[in-house]
């Protein structure tokens, strides 16, 4: 909603003013009638701007701007309260009249946008305002705009989780929330590691009794009664869904394990590239997409879905041009898909659920996310995403190439072989590379990257760690902290056999 939309609507109370608002002409907040003959058709633009953004209907201005005014009994001013009386919810009406010539009289109506008690009604049927035109509200947007109405106390997010206990949230979780909240200076150092007062302090548990963003956000047990708790990817050859699956998981998880396991997944699919910035010296590792871009996107598609039906989810989906982030829902109501691009207000559909993620750092709550996105895909050279609503999800698609480019079909086996047996030795290499960096201490990440005489942690170091501790060759030093600022690694058991086996190999060379 832009900015003339939220100012106040002021009313004309003298000649000069109402000249000067009827040069205006009529707009989004303006309609005039000949006289209160149209009072009906008039009630019903008050309605309209009751759903919309507020508005002024001057009775006694013809639609050429010419200012007649009407002659104003008792009777007049009766039934235009009686009218005014039809609107359900009730409605504030503000009634008053000008002169404008003996006898004569403009009589102005004004009203605010109804905003938290929308939707309103005029006998019965709902009304709203496009561009100067007053028509039916349509039945879908009507049930929605319902749906919001109820929404601030009575929302999916906030409603009793009912038979879920603290036993059934993951305490390693909470008290990272906690950790990370701490870091960011959201909420206070001394904040206790009683994982039902962090709870309590989320808005989490109300009254003693566990919410359903509770059981999103930190949830260990899903199946049978949570199933839209459920994030799908995929990886398929060609452009569309009916191709080859390449790779295939769904998994039920609480909110932040799937943003952990989305960006993992993300990583470990996407092709990585390589270039040599101009004036540098050192090469720059990089993925088809900014690996920020993806998580801000993912980030939403968590925070901002519709958790209300059980056949919901969110998706990533990778196809051979491009990777698309689902989400189950719709935007909130005054949000539309072409405002994602450009400037647009927050407004959180969960604001349990996003504000949990506000705390940790994560994201701001200014709506200005996908702005932020566009940023980073620009910077990159990368095309920025396009946004879409279909058949009950949102949809954010990055154009991306996830196979080298065809110059024939023998020529991109071939080239696509070579490409596969060098990344497979490079990354044999820096496996036994980073193993042996370990021999003889814990590194952190930017240790092992010093070791291995690179600038700074890249993405392939980062997929290479991921990939040996998912193989069990390396682990945690504060395993119960995955993303502390202290973190190392170390060698396991089996890191040490394998290191120990090349040694004897390269001994009876």
């Amino acid at each position: 909603m832009n900015k003339e939309h939220l100012r106040k609507i002021v009313s004309p109370t003298n000649t000069k003013q109402l000249s000067s608002l009827v040069k205006q002409g009529e707009s989004p907040t303006l309609e005039f009638k000949r006289t209160t003959g149209e009072l009906k058709e008039g009630m019903h633009t008050i309605c309209a701007f009751l759903n919309t953004s507020g508005g002024i209907v001057l009775f006694g201005v013809k639609p050429d701007m010419t200012i007649e005014g009407q002659i104003v009994s008792e009777k007049t001013i009766r039934e235009i309260a009686q009218a005014a009386d039809r609107f359900e919810p009730p409605a504030h009406v503000s009634i008053h009249s000008i002169k404008v010539k003996t006898g004569c009289e403009v009589i102005v109506l004004a009203v605010e946008a109804g905003l938290d008690i929308r939707p309103f009604t005029y006998e019965g049927r709902a009304y709203e305002r496009v561009g100067t035109t007053t028509r039916r509200m349509p039945q879908a947007k009507y049930e929605r705009l319902l749906i919001e109405r109820g929404h601030a106390k009575r929302r999916w997010e906030n409603l009793p989780a009912e038979g879920l206990t603290l036993k059934y949230l993951d305490r390693k979780e909470i008290l990272r929330t906690r950790e990370l909240a701490i870091q960011q200076n959201r909420i206070p150092p001394d904040t206790n590691r009683n994982i039902g007062d962090i709870l309590d302090r989320l808005g989490l548990r109300i009254n003693g009794i566990l919410t359903q963003a509770a059981q999103v956000l930190y949830g260990t047990k899903f199946l049978p009664d949570y199933t839209q708790c459920l994030l799908k990817m995929g990886r398929f050859r060609g452009t569309e869904i009916t191709g080859e699956i390449v790779d295939n998981r769904q998994e039920h998880m609480n909110a932040f394990s799937m943003i952990r396991e989305g960006m993992a997944f993300l990583e470990r699919t996407m092709p990585l590239g390589a270039r040599f910035p101009k004036g540098q010296i050192f090469r720059e590792d990089r993925f088809p997409v900014p690996l920020d871009a993806l998580r801000e996107i993912l980030l939403n598609a968590v925070m901002h879905r519709d958790y209300s039906h059980y056949s919901g989810y969110v998706a990533i989906v990778i196809f051979d041009d491009r990777i698309e982030i689902r989400s189950y829902g719709r935007l909130p109501t005054g949000i539309t898909v072409e405002q994602l691009s450009g400037r647009h207000d927050s407004k959180p559909v969960n604001p349990l659920i996003a504000g949990a993620f506000h705390r940790t750092g994560a994201v701001e709550v200014w709506g200005r996310g996908t702005n932020r996105v566009i940023d980073m895909c620009k910077k990159l050279g990368v095309d920025p995403p396009i946004f879409e609503e279909r058949e009950g999800f949102i949809i954010v698609s990055f154009k991306a190439r996830m196979i080298p480019k065809e110059k024939g079909k023998d020529r991109t086996l071939q080239l696509e072989s070579q490409l596969e047996s060098q990344l497979e030795s490079q990354l044999e290499s820096l496996d036994l590379k980073i193993i042996s960096s370990l021999e003889q201490e814990s590194l952190s990440r930017s240790d092992i990257s010093r070791q291995l005489g690179q600038k700074r942690v890249s993405g392939q170091l980062n997929k290479i760690i991921h990939d040996l501790l998912q193989k069990g060759l390396i682990e945690y030093t504060i395993p119960e902290k995955p993303n502390s600022r202290l973190q190392k690694y170390r060698l396991t058991k089996e890191g040490e056999k394998v290191l120990m086996g090349i040694s004897r190999k390269s001994e009876k060379q």
